[in-house]
């Protein structure tokens, strides 16, 4: 069988698009077609699969980890997810679109896009491993679960090649790991290991909750603008004064075609 496919990436971190409007082409959409979409020899490569469904109020974005599993949200896959109904589907922007996380709000700005992320979730203090060496951690939620770790340098956490270690108990379906440096004012840096995906060039969640834990080791005020500066480019988050995550950051589509993987 033969099936449309896109190609799309926000901040280098990239996904392949499934087309499905009325959920006939790809059904429950297993995780060793996931697997083979995102095998970046054999495959088209990505580190996730968004497939477009659409619903009663609009478009549900159905988003899998680049190894089938599937997560509740992804930051930079919704801003591509809005590229795709924009530019291919002709949905007008400010647009709203339906995910595992509840329906998340995005807008233009200029030639990014702003995402509202909703409320974050800030709980205890937890603790990371990689490679024998450990780090205190925040734990935050943006809808999926982040583990964030300042560092002195990123070079630090190692090449993040296995997963780091974290608590089951409070984390018992994995984590996202970001580890952190400071740049500047409001101006940090990340590396992010993704759950299910391993490290990636950015992770748009990942941001948003640096900036959340950042904001709160300033004691910064709400509305104040973080940079997330992440290998594949930068981001910027705003946490608002009535609890609101912006982010805004590139989406670019790169390819279309058809498959039978």
């Amino acid at each position: 069988m033969s099936y449309p496919f896109l190609k799309g990436h926000g901040t280098e971190n990239d996904f392949v698009v499934l087309p499905d409007p009325d959920g006939t082409v790809h059904g429950d959409l297993s995780a060793e077609r996931v697997r083979a979409l995102c095998d970046r020899r054999a495959g088209i490569g990505g580190d996730g699969v968004l497939r477009a469904v659409r619903s009663d109020d609009g478009w549900f974005m159905d988003y899998r980890n680049a190894d089938g599993s599937v997560s509740e949200m992804c930051g930079n896959g919704i801003r591509v997810f809005a590229r795709y109904l924009h530019d291919r589907e002709g949905e007008p922007f400010p647009m709203r679109i339906q995910t595992r996380d509840g329906v998340k709000t995005l807008d233009s700005a200029g030639d990014e896009l702003t995402a509202d992320m909703g409320a974050p979730q800030v709980f205890e203090d937890t603790t990371v491993s990689v490679g024998g060496r450990s780090w205190p951690a925040r734990h935050v939620s943006m809808g999926n679960p982040h583990a964030v770790a300042f560092v002195d340098n990123l070079a630090e956490a190692g090449p993040l090649l296995e997963e780091p270690e974290h608590d089951d108990g409070v984390f018992p379906e994995g984590v996202n790991v970001e580890f952190v440096v400071r740049r500047g004012e409001h101006h940090v840096a990340m590396r992010v290991h993704e759950r299910g995906s391993g490290e990636t060039r950015s992770c748009g969640t990942g941001a948003c909750a640096v900036a959340v834990v950042a904001a709160l080791a300033d004691d910064a005020p709400r509305g104040t603008a973080y940079r997330v500066d992440v290998p594949g480019g930068t981001l910027h988050v705003v946490w608002t004064e009535d609890d609101r995550i912006l982010m805004t950051g590139p989406a670019v589509l790169v390819a279309e075609g058809v498959t039978d993987l």
